[in-house]
């Protein structure tokens, strides 16, 4: 079976302030507990190359003219107090060593385009004829976070973007996370994806000798240019960032429904990250996650059906018992595979209900999703005669599935849901 990638983020957690001890001991974990299951991928999100990050939180996430860590091609490095064996050049290659040696993949978040402080230094571009001022454009900024200029869609552009991807594969990094480019604010008119910089970034990263997959974010991604997306990503979030609230796990049904056709294998809408276990301590309220038990086996439920990539945001130290069986369960992340074709069979506000089929139309696994505030009844009367004639197991507990008159009967609490395969 092949699926979209499964890891660990250090965003929900952390916020700004991981360090490289915090990575080891999340992968350590990863390693023991999780990656028998799937769990692969060991990204550092946001702000790893900015000294100091995370120590204004009261008054900026970004603390704005920061002085970054840079070489002298204008390309990020690792601040070396968070990330000490960082020095002398080594960048993050010893942690992409270590966190290899578990048998893990590893993973960073970078913003598009180049560092601004880079463009007001003159510094060099590595190949090119250009110097980053030059290949900058000052017009091109992300509202939200103060570190970048977008880059000019240039062949000295293209050098920026060749130059770093080779960076990152010499550091020997699996997974990019790049922000500010599947949806900007910095577009003229309507905001969507910058995409000349989407396609060097794509075009580099192929051509770096190294496979590396590569995340667009934010979201939401514009069904429209679902195409663009598959031809130069593997992964693109479809939301904004999703966060423990039911409005938001609800609403997550209409934007699955709207990619269910885009879901492919090596192609993969991002439902985006699983706010679960312990989180907030990076954004000053350390908390367990504010979804209840009911509404996290719906969450996984519904990220598996559909096929999102699983990105965990929990410090996996602290995880509790009844989380871990939420991700370790083989029964329900086998739902995941992406040689079957997840599809809504219906919605409305108060309830749901999805498939996943072969490409020739066999029935595989169903699920069903109580969308109310009070427990109800659902009934699921698959559409092909016959088909629930045959036998169904229950994914969470493994239990058979009654069915009755070519149906099957559940009565779900507030925000619960059923999921069965065929057997």
């Amino acid at each position: 079976m092949t699926a979209a990638p499964m890891g660990w983020n250090s965003y929900d957690y952390y916020d700004t302030t991981v360090t490289e001890a915090d990575v080891k001991r999340n992968a350590d974990f990863m390693a023991a507990h999780l990656m028998p299951f799937g769990w692969k991928y060991v990204v550092i999100d946001i702000e790893w190359y900015a000294p100091g990050a995370g120590s204004r939180r009261s008054e900026y996430q970004y603390i704005p003219f920061s002085n970054l860590c840079m070489d002298a091609y204008a390309r990020l490095l690792p601040d070396p107090e968070r990330f000490p064996s960082s020095r002398g050049g080594a960048g993050f290659k010893p942690l992409a060593d270590y966190i290899h040696g578990k048998g893990l993949l590893f993973g960073i978040h970078i913003m598009r385009g180049i560092p601004r402080q880079a463009a007001h230094a003159h510094a060099a571009v590595l190949g090119a004829d250009a110097d980053a001022a030059e290949i900058a454009d000052p017009s091109s900024i992300c509202r939200w976070n103060p570190h970048m200029y977008g880059v000019k869609n240039t062949p000295a552009g293209q050098k920026y973007y060749d130059s770093i991807a080779a960076l990152y594969a010499s550091w020997g990094v699996d997974f990019i996370k790049c922000d500010d480019m599947s949806y900007s604010d910095a577009l003229p008119g309507k905001p969507g994806p910058v995409k000349h910089e989407i396609e060097m970034l794509s075009s580099a990263l192929a051509r770096c000798g190294r496979e590396i997959v590569l995340s667009l974010s934010p979201g939401p991604a514009l069904i429209e240019e679902a195409a663009f997306y598959e031809r130069n990503a593997a992964m693109w979030r479809i939301t904004g960032d999703f966060w423990d609230e039911w409005p938001l796990l609800k609403d997550m049904f209409g934007r699955c429904a709207l990619w269910q056709r885009h879901v492919s294998r090596g192609s993969y809408p991002d439902a985006d990250m699983l706010p679960l276990g312990k989180i907030g301590k990076g954004f000053g309220e350390e908390r367990k996650t504010r979804f209840t038990e009911t509404e996290q086996y719906t969450l996984m439920n519904l990220w598996c059906i559909f096929g999102s990539p699983l990105m965990l945001g929990a410090d996996l130290p602290q995880l509790d018992p009844f989380t871990c069986g939420l991700l370790t369960n083989p029964a329900v992340l086998a739902m995941r595979d992406d040689a079957l074709l997840p599809r809504e069979v219906m919605r409305t506000e108060e309830m749901a209900v999805w498939e996943k089929r072969t490409w020739e139309g066999e029935l595989k696994y169903f699920a069903l999703f109580n969308l109310a505030d009070e427990a109800q009844t659902i009934t699921y009367r698959p559409a092909v005669s016959g088909e629930c004639e045959a036998q169904f197991k229950e994914l969470w507990q493994g239990a058979a599935v009654e069915t009755a008159d070519g149906a099957v009967c559940v009565t779900l609490p507030a925000h619960g849901s059923f999921a069965a395969e065929k057997i």
